[in-house]
């Protein structure tokens, strides 16, 4: 395995969100797990929003940990919790693994490089192309297949079931939450069960038949691919998880990628979801845009994709990651996490645990 890219030669702290896990798990616990891979012996540090994260109470996983304002609470209120952190604890690098709270990072970067914190994220332009509200129409006009998307602000306008949204449809929230709608009954279920968390519009989408694949990818910012990962999933949960998977080489697949990042042009990191029909046609289903919770596939099968993204946010020169080792999989594992309530309270209170 390539030892591209290393993180030993620095003395940098880093931040990441995200840190819960279970059967709907974060992808913070694994991105630290590959930094540490990656040789990076600073301090690894946990912005979270909840002192349930699981993952703040592994055992050597973080050095500390610091409750953060919800995204929606606004600018203000980020930085001025930044700032509190930075009294305490110097922060190089940030990497933000939620869909919620990444625009925020995006439009105030300028703001925390002030302080000294650098990110490797799109720009907002893009960010904004890969919301599932746009996808439908942004990339099929450049040759990218997308299943025809219906937005609905309006229970009255749920499909009915003829015409040209016949079911079953997948309703997706804007951010999180995708559920298979059978008719419009259970459709108006899951409306109202998306709106109560994640607002409107909620997303009706036509079914493809076929196969589903997951990418991981690091983009260059200009319509590049430092890092590319495809895997298959073999173990899904009831709520359509992977918590099983194995790399897999396919041309066709790398190319719909490939097109897909140099329309986008984006920055960082991503995961597409794709559906490959019976006749070997891709369907871009999601971008998300951020790491997903099997990133760690990617590192064991060669391509340490979270160290790629520090060095890029550290500003230094980045070239491609070796291709993936195919049949390379993972099976997801959960464990009982022991720890002192004490930890939970000092964070509950005082809104931080500070472990070494």
């Amino acid at each position: 395995m390539s030892s591209y890219p290393s993180l030993a030669a620095y003395d940098i702290n880093i931040a990441v969100s995200g840190l819960k896990t279970g059967d709907n798990p974060q992808p913070g616990v694994p991105v630290i797990r590959s930094l540490k891979t990656a040789g990076f012996a600073g301090k690894s540090i946990a912005l979270v929003y909840d002192s349930m994260e699981s993952g703040i109470y592994v055992e050597d996983l973080v050095d500390a940990a610091f409750l953060l304002p919800y995204p929606s609470a606004g600018a203000d209120a980020f930085l001025n919790r930044i700032d509190q952190i930075l009294q305490i604890m110097r922060i190089d690098v940030i990497i933000p693994t939620l869909d919620a709270e990444i625009m925020q990072y995006i439009r105030l970067e300028k703001e925390l490089q002030k302080r000294g914190i650098k990110t490797f994220l799109p720009s907002e332009e893009c960010f904004l192309l890969r919301d599932k509200t746009k996808l439908a129409s942004y990339f099929p006009p450049m040759g990218i297949s997308v299943p025809d998307t219906l937005l609905v602000s309006d229970i009255d306008n749920i499909p009915s079931g003829g015409g040209d949204y016949e079911y079953p449809l997948m309703v997706k929230g804007r951010y999180y939450e995708a559920f298979k709608a059978y008719n419009a009954i259970e459709a108006q279920q899951y409306f109202h069960s998306i709106v109560e968390r994640w607002g409107l519009p909620i997303i009706f989408q036509k079914m493809v038949s076929g196969e589903e694949y997951n990418i991981v990818i690091v983009g260059d910012g200009e319509g590049g691919m430092l890092g590319m990962v495809a895997q298959k999933k073999l173990v899904i949960t009831d709520k359509g998880k992977g918590f099983g998977g194995v790399v897999v080489k396919n041309v066709a697949l790398e190319d719909f990628a490939r097109r897909t990042i140099d329309a986008l042009k984006w920055r960082g990191a991503c995961e597409l979801e794709v559906m490959m029909d019976s006749n070997g046609n891709c369907h871009l289903i999601e971008i998300n845009p951020r790491f997903p919770a099997w990133v760690r596939l990617a590192e064991g099968a060669g391509q340490n994709q979270p160290a790629l993204t520090v060095l890029g946010a550290l500003g230094e020169p980045l070239k491609s990651l070796p291709e993936a080792k195919t049949g390379t999989m993972f099976i997801r594992h959960a464990e009982d996490i022991i720890a002192d309530i004490s930890q939970m309270g000092n964070l509950t209170v005082q809104s931080q645990i500070i472990k070494r």
